[in-house]
């Protein structure tokens, strides 16, 4: 394997990733940082050859929905239908890859490290923000049709609005079929790889005028994986230097 992943381990790390998503969510030269980074533990997917940073996300470990509160993506959706969760979550924030890079084994291994992590310490949800670039809901309408017809979170856990700025697109798109070549297409990758793995979104976007994304949030119980699904994840986790991430301390 061509890349390694690893958790950030002091403030020199942490600000490699902070460039690395600013470059991805903000432009060259901007730094991407805010007050949940000092939450979160920063995994890390470098280059083995040169260290080079290729990909990098933020996760939060929570001990179960009761502190679903303190998780970034509370900030945008009410989410108190999840504080019933009994068992430990983690939410998954800030992923990206760098514009460059466009080799599949990147987002590969990621999964594997992630993959790992859930294992290690018994998480059962894993959850967050999936961005699609810019704020013009229309481009990614066909996507948006997909998910409404087939992703919409179940009832139990449903998440509400609570944002100013919002596309409602299960209402708005509730006569529109899918095409279904379009909109896998437009959809992010990471959305993707949640959907492929039986993950549900939320029935409306937040318009995020600070990132400049429209996002859904969206969950995945790992109860719910397909079996084979979860055989590959674990294969690639194999891949990766074990314990990378394995019994990794909680944030401060």
């Amino acid at each position: 394997m061509r890349y390694a992943a690893r958790l950030a381990q002091g403030a020199a790390d942490i600000a490699r990733a902070q460039a690395l998503r600013g470059l991805c969510f903000r432009g060259p030269g901007i730094i991407d940082r805010d007050r949940f980074d000092d939450r979160c533990l920063h995994l890390l997917i470098e280059d083995r050859a040169d260290g080079a940073l290729v990909a990098c996300c933020r996760l939060m470990p929570l001990r179960g929905g009761s502190e679903i509160a303190k998780s970034y993506s509370a900030q945008h959706y009410e989410l108190s239908a999840l504080e019933a969760f009994d068992a430990p979550m983690m939410e998954l924030g800030r992923f990206c890859i760098h514009p460059d890079r466009h080799d599949p084994d990147i987002l590969r291994l990621a999964w594997g490290a992630l993959a790992r992590f859930v294992d290690e310490n018994g998480v059962e949800m894993l959850f967050g923000c999936s961005s699609f670039k810019g704020t013009e809901a229309h481009e990614y309408a066909d996507a948006f049709a997909m998910l409404r017809e087939r992703h919409l979170a179940p009832r139990r856990w449903w998440p509400r609005v609570k944002a100013p700025g919002v596309v409602r697109f299960a209402l708005d798109l509730a006569r529109r079929v899918p095409d279904p070549r379009r909109a896998m297409a437009t959809m992010p990758p990471l959305l993707r790889s949640y959907l492929a793995m039986g993950g549900w979104v939320s029935d409306h976007a937040v318009v995020d005028r600070d990132l400049g994304t429209l996002h859904v949030f969206t969950g995945l119980e790992i109860g719910a994986i397909p079996a084979a699904r979860a055989r590959a994840l674990r294969a690639a986790m194999a891949e990766g230097p074990a314990g990378a991430i394995a019994n990794a301390p909680g944030p401060a």
